[in-house]
């Protein structure tokens, strides 16, 4: 095993980039611009020219690097392929064989939120777990699907796609996806305000702080049902009925030692993640009810450490 290894993560504004230790120890955090004009044909060889900028920088030889492990805002296949990344104008290619052509270095690559996973798995909220569901609640739901220490990438790179578990045969709006009734319309931050604006439609008797917040936000409500507001602590328990139960049903097949919850959401803390719990031990298989539930601890940083684990392994 050599000294150092790269993580990276493509973000559609900014690539995170980390030079670590192969014993996992963060050495240096930067950031370049992702330039997706034409067909972020630049990005590549952006991320090349700031690896051997940053080997210059400290004096390291690319001789004594492992690789560069990365994730990727898209699916992304077991050889490396891409299958379209729209967010950063790319079509499919193997981005591992592009960017080694471009570094002189092995390279691996996975899809971002599987990598995020990963990270946590080794270094964060799932550490000393083989197997975890990392689950992110921010604008829309996310995940990724970690067994004996490996990310499950499935066919095309869509395992862990969590946010578009079919939840409801009711709903009459669309998902970003195109679908109707998946979890990420319930249980995302913006699928939470949703439900508490139709909620105080449909019960206009009840009284809520809420009501008086134009530009209402999932952290409003959270706050407000730690202060006691009925609606809030309403649309709080159906939350976590929501994600509960679609965990119960990733729990049937994948049956992990942990979830992990990460994204702006998890920031509520305590209140939605006893009502997850509870939700989740009702709707769960006898056997894997004692499933633990952990928060994510590596934040923004996930992605890069789950990209030095990638090389690793």
């Amino acid at each position: 095993m050599k000294k150092y290894a790269f993580g990276v993560d493509i973000g559609g504004t900014t690539v995170k980039m980390g030079l670590f230790k192969t014993d996992g120890k963060l050495l240096d955090m930067w950031e370049i611009p992702t330039r997706t004009e034409n067909g972020g044909k630049f990005i590549l060889g952006d991320i090349s020219e700031a690896v051997y900028e940053k080997l210059s920088e400290k004096k390291i030889s690319h001789l004594d690097v492992e690789g560069i492990g990365m994730g990727v805002p898209g699916p992304v296949g077991a050889d490396g392929t891409v299958f379209k990344c729209v967010n950063l104008g790319w079509d499919i290619f193997n981005v591992e064989v592009e960017l080694g052509e471009l570094t002189g270095m092995r390279v691996k690559a996975g899809n971002d939120a599987n990598v995020a996973a990963l990270g946590e798995m080794w270094q964060g909220g799932g550490r000393g777990c083989r197997n975890i569901v990392m689950i992110t609640l921010g604008t829309g739901v996310g995940g990724g699907v970690i067994l004996d220490g490996h990310i499950l990438p499935g066919e095309n790179g869509a395992a862990g796609e969590i946010g578009h578990l079919p939840m409801s045969d009711e709903e009459t709006e669309c998902c970003g996806c195109g679908k109707k009734g998946c979890l990420e319309q319930y249980a995302s931050a913006t699928g939470v305000v949703r439900m508490t604006r139709k909620y105080m439609e449909a019960h206009p008797q009840m009284h809520s702080i809420l009501r008086s917040i134009e530009k209402l936000t999932a952290k409003d409500i959270f706050d407000a049902a730690k202060a006691g507001d009925e609606i809030a602590l309403k649309m709080t328990d159906e939350t976590g009925r929501m994600l509960g139960k679609g965990l119960a049903s990733i729990a049937c097949v994948v049956n992990p030692e942990a979830f992990v919850i990460g994204g702006g959401m998890a920031k509520a803390g305590g209140i939605l993640l006893d009502a997850v719990q509870k939700y989740y031990w009702s709707y769960a298989f006898h056997a894997a009810r004692d499933t633990r539930f952990c928060l994510a601890a590596l934040g923004n940083e996930a992605g890069i450490y789950g990209g030095v684990k990638l090389i690793l392994d």
